[in-house]
């Protein structure tokens, strides 16, 4: 079952709000009143208590999550090596416009995904699901892939072999550095595996993405192009690792995702 935070955030913002406010305009003077006529101490009910120190908490948290900074966890190992599985990263909302949460319309437009970042979206096939992917090209782009060689407008993008990657339980997968406009970064290629040959346009108000794990992702290669408004924002920290099968890995921990 999928959550949406955000909505969650929102219903609890109104239901602390309301309650705290009803009680501030109806009936916290006549209950200070009566408590002091009595010469008691005045007590608000439970429920308001609650309410009110929760309400500023929610709503800064909401603002942070909504505007700022939103957390995910890395569930496959789809993005290798850049990404880890258990990899807790970071992903900027505000990186390419100002959106507004729960509806995710863009009301403020200043920017738009650049070839290389690593983006995080609602899923085209299942909005609810969000993915995370690296973008490989932007609007009017024409991309092809052939025997493992990522092609950007006919343009070869450069390749540099480091090694072997040992992936557990899928064995060892060709380390490869790229460099896509100028930018490096690390992929993962299986020589067992076909190449997934193929040749897109890509068209306005979308983006090709891929995994740098390029023969064990789902990406636009199998289901095509995300559009604009399925866009989440930039992932680029990465604050906590967590493996259930191995615990924290020390050393990703505060690492910038490139």
């Amino acid at each position: 079952m999928n959550v949406d935070f955000s909505l969650v955030l929102v219903i609890l913002v109104a239901v602390t709000g309301i309650i705290w406010g009803i009680d501030h305009l109806l009936f916290e003077k006549k209950r200070v009143a009566k408590a002091v006529e009595q010469g008691d101490e005045p007590r608000e009910p439970i429920i308001v208590e609650y309410a009110r120190f929760l309400f500023p908490v929610v709503v800064i948290v909401f603002l942070l999550r909504g505007f700022i900074a939103e957390p995910f966890r890395i569930p496959s190992g789809s993005m290798l090596p850049t990404l880890e599985v258990g990899d807790f990263i970071l992903v900027s909302k505000s990186s390419y416009g100002v959106r507004i949460p729960v509806i995710n319309k863009k009301i403020v437009d200043y920017s738009s995904p650049k070839r290389g970042d690593v983006i995080v979206f609602r899923y085209p096939e299942d909005p609810r699901i969000d993915y995370i992917k690296r973008v490989v090209g932007i609007p009017g782009d024409r991309i092809s892939y052939q025997n493992k060689i990522l092609y950007v407008n006919n343009q070869p993008q450069p390749q540099i072999q480091i090694g072997n990657y040992i992936v557990d339980r899928y064995g060892s997968f060709a380390h490869i550095q790229e460099i896509l406009d100028g930018k490096k970064h690390d992929i993962l290629v299986n020589s067992r595996i076909g190449s997934g040959n193929g040749e897109y346009t890509v068209p306005e108000g979308h983006y090709f993405v891929m995994g740098d794990n390029r023969d064990n992702s789902r990406d636009s290669r199998s289901w095509g192009f995300v559009p604009d408004e399925n866009l989440v924002g930039r992932a680029f920290f990465i604050w906590m690792n967590w493996n259930s099968d191995n615990g924290p890995a020390w050393s990703r921990i505060g690492s910038v995702i490139r």
